[in-house]
């Protein structure tokens, strides 16, 4: 359970009953990704009630989001690339 990351039985079981075995992938690319993308979406919506109350969007506003979305997209190239050597 221990190696699983979880203290609750019932996860650990269930996981067992149904694989046999635990993988436990340390990637801290994903956490990054996911906080890239909750940014991104985040200021997706905000630039959509700008759009919305104003008629009006900044390029600088849309330029902060293709930051975040080419962070994105190098995160994912690695994450692929490491996730294929475990093949």
């Amino acid at each position: 359970m221990a190696q699983m990351g979880t203290k609750r039985l019932g996860v650990y079981l269930r996981k067992m009953a149904i694989d046999g075995y635990v993988v436990k992938l340390d990637l801290p690319e994903v956490r990054e990704l996911v906080s890239l993308l909750r940014y991104a979406g985040n200021n997706l919506n905000q630039l959509t009630k700008v759009a919305h109350t104003t008629g009006n969007i900044y390029g600088e506003e849309i330029g902060g989001l293709e930051v975040y979305f080419k962070e994105s997209q190098n995160i994912l190239i690695t994450l692929i690339e490491k996730l294929s050597a475990y093949q």
